[in-house]
C-alpha cells in the first residue's frame, strides 16, 4: 500500500537528528498522510499509475484517438496526375511525409539509382577524412572493365575524387563509381557490405545491393519509398555535396557528357537527384526541387522512355507544390503542452521535441491541424531533459497525419523531503 510507504519514509527521517521547526513540519505532514492513507481507496490507487493525460495545453485537443492515413494525398480533393510507370512517391523533405505514392513498397530494380547510396558511403568517408576530394585514386582494371555508362578514365591512371565524384554522379560513370568504392573501402565487395550496412541502418527493409554502380542482379533490388527515404537522408546529412547533382553537365578526357537528368534544364528549382536506366529496369528518375524554401523528392521507377521519365516526374513535382503546404506548428525549443510535475522542484514542465516539427497538409488547410499531446500520469521528479514521456498526435480530419514523441524540455530536479512527501499525500487524494 502507498500509505506504508509513506510512513515507513516518515519514520526513517524522524530517526535522525534535526531542527524543531523541521520536526514539527514533518508531523504536520505525518497527519496529512494519514489522513489521506484513511480516505484512499486501493483501486483508484492503482488507476492513478494507468491514466493517460491529455496536456492542458489551450491549443490542445482530447478526443478518441483518430484513424490514421498513409499518405497526405488521400486528405486532397486533387487527386495525383496520371503517372506512367511501374512505381512512384513524392516526398516533402521539410517535413519528411509521403505526400503520395503508387506500388512504393514494391520491390525493383534500381539501376543507377544505386549511386545514391554508393554517393552517400562515400561522401561519409569524406567527412570522416578517410577520402580527400583531392586524393588521387588508381583506375584499377576492374573499373575500367566494368560495363554500362562510364566516364572514360583510362585504366592505370590516377584521377582526384572530385573528377571521380562528377563522374559518377554527372556523367553516371560506372567505372569511377568502382574505382571510387576501391578507394573507400580496399574492394568493391567490400564497399557493396558497407552499403547494405548502411542500408540497413536507415530502415531500408526493401533494398539489397550487389555492386555498387548498379548493374542488373536477382538480388540488387530497392522499392521507390526505400529510395525516396534513402534521397532525403542524403540531402539532408550532406548539403554541402548536392552541387554536383545540379551541375548540367561535366567534361573527362576531352569527352563532354551531360547530366542524363533532362529538368536540369525544364525547372530552374530542380536540383538534383539522379537517373537510372536498364532495359530491364526501364527509365527512372530521383528528381528534387527547392522553391520558397521548401524542398519536394520525387521518386519514379519503370518509365517507358526518357522523355516519359522528365514529363511524369515534373508532373509530381508540380503537384505537390501547388496542392500542398508545408507548415512549421512547433518551432525549436517551442513547447507543446505543459504538464504538472509531482515531487520535484517545480510544479509543472514543457514538453516538446528539441527540433522543429513541420507538417504537410492539402492547401488551405493548415489551420485546422489538431496537435493532441498525450503522457502517462502521475509524471514524478526527477525527470530529465529529453526523457521521452508521451506522444504528439498531429490530426486532419479525424486522420492522424503523423506522430512524434513528447520529451521533457528541462530538468525537474526533486523536490525537497517534505515537499516530496506533502505531493505523495496529495497524490493519495486524486
Amino acid at each position: 500500500m502507498r500509505h506504508s510507504f509513506f510512513l515507513a519514509e516518515f519514520s526513517r527521517f524522524s530517526m535522525s537528528p534535526m531542527s524543531p521547526t523541521v520536526y514539527t513540519d514533518i508531523l504536520k505532514t505525518a497527519r496529512l498522510l494519514a489522513l489521506s492513507a484513511a480516505i484512499a481507496i486501493a483501486p483508484a490507487l492503482a488507476g492513478a499509475q494507468e491514466e493517460t493525460a491529455v496536456a492542458p495545453a489551450a491549443s490542445l485537443t482530447a478526443q478518441t484517438p483518430p484513424a490514421p492515413v498513409e499518405t497526405v494525398g488521400a486528405l486532397s480533393s486533387i487527386p495525383a496526375p496520371d503517372v506512367n510507370a511501374r512505381a512512384w512517391v513524392t516526398l516533402d523533405a521539410n517535413s519528411a511525409q509521403i505526400i503520395a505514392e503508387e506500388n512504393a513498397d514494391e520491390r525493383v530494380e534500381p539501376a543507377s539509382l544505386t549511386k545514391i547510396m554508393a554517393a552517400y558511403v562515400i561522401f561519409q568517408a569524406l567527412e570522416n577524412d578517410r577520402l580527400a576530394l583531392d586524393q588521387k585514386v588508381n583506375i584499377s582494371e576492374k573499373a575500367w572493365k566494368t560495363e554500362g555508362s562510364r566516364m572514360f578514365a583510362q585504366v592505370n591512371t590516377q584521377v582526384a575524387v572530385d573528377d571521380l565524384l562528377r563522374g559518377m554522379i554527372i556523367q553516371s560513370g560506372n567505372d569511377a563509381t568502382v574505382a571510387l568504392a576501391e578507394a573507400v573501402a580496399g574492394s568493391e565487395s567490400a564497399f557493396v557490405a558497407m552499403m547494405n550496412e548502411e542500408a540497413q541502418r536507415q530502415g531500408l527493409t526493401n533494398t539489397h545491393f550487389t555492386n555498387s554502380p548498379g548493374l542488373p542482379g536477382p538480388e540488387h533490388y530497392t522499392s521507390a519509398r526505400d529510395m525516396a527515404i534513402l534521397a532525403l537522408n542524403l540531402i539532408q546529412d550532406f548539403p554541402q555535396y548536392l552541387h554536383y547533382y545540379s551541375q548540367k553537365e561535366y567534361t573527362y578526357n576531352n569527352i563532354r557528357q551531360p547530366n542524363r537528368n533532362r529538368l536540369l534544364w525544364a525547372d530552374s528549382t530542380v536540383d538534383g537527384l539522379k537517373t537510372g536506366h536498364t532495359s530491364s529496369a526501364g527509365y527512372c528518375l530521383v528528381s528534387t526541387a527547392l522553391r520558397d524554401g521548401r524542398r519536394v523528392v520525387s521518386v519514379l521507377i519503370g518509365a517507358n522512355s526518357d522523355s516519359a521519365r522528365a514529363e511524369s516526374s515534373l508532373k509530381l513535382l508540380n503537384w505537390s507544390f501547388q496542392n500542398f503546404d508545408t507548415v512549421k506548428l512547433f518551432d525549436q525549443g517551442e513547447p507543446a503542452a505543459q504538464a504538472r510535475v509531482w515531487e520535484g522542484q517545480t510544479e509543472t514542465v514543457d514538453l516538446g521535441q528539441a527540433r522543429p516539427i513541420w507538417i504537410t497538409v492539402p492547401r488551405g488547410k493548415a489551420t485546422e491541424i489538431k496537435p493532441v499531446a498525450q503522457y502517462k500520469q502521475p509524471l514524478i521528479a526527477p525527470l530529465s531533459e529529453g526523457a521521452e514521456v508521451g506522444t504528439l498526435t498531429l490530426t486532419l480530419d479525424g486522420k492522424v497525419l503523423r506522430e512524434e514523441p513528447l520529451v521533457v524540455m528541462k530538468d525537474v530536479p526533486q523536490a525537497s523531503f517534505i515537499g516530496r512527501m506533502y505531493d505523495k499525500a496529495r497524490l493519495l487524494l486524486q
